[in-house]
């Protein structure tokens, strides 16, 4: 992986880990998590995307 895909894995997993976690704690319901993992997953595949 290159520096760019590094930065952005390291990225997701801990937004996805914080979403995780508010959610856990009550601080957001399950639709705005999986909205928020969505937009996570979104930003990863376009960082991807644009390392091929």
């Amino acid at each position: 992986m290159t520096d760019d895909l590094d930065t952005a894995v390291a990225d997701f997993l801990d937004a996805a880990e914080r979403v995780y976690d508010e959610y856990d704690d009550g601080y957001v319901d399950a639709d705005a998590a999986l909205s928020r993992l969505g937009d996570h997953v979104s930003t990863l595949r376009d960082t991807y995307e644009g390392e091929e």
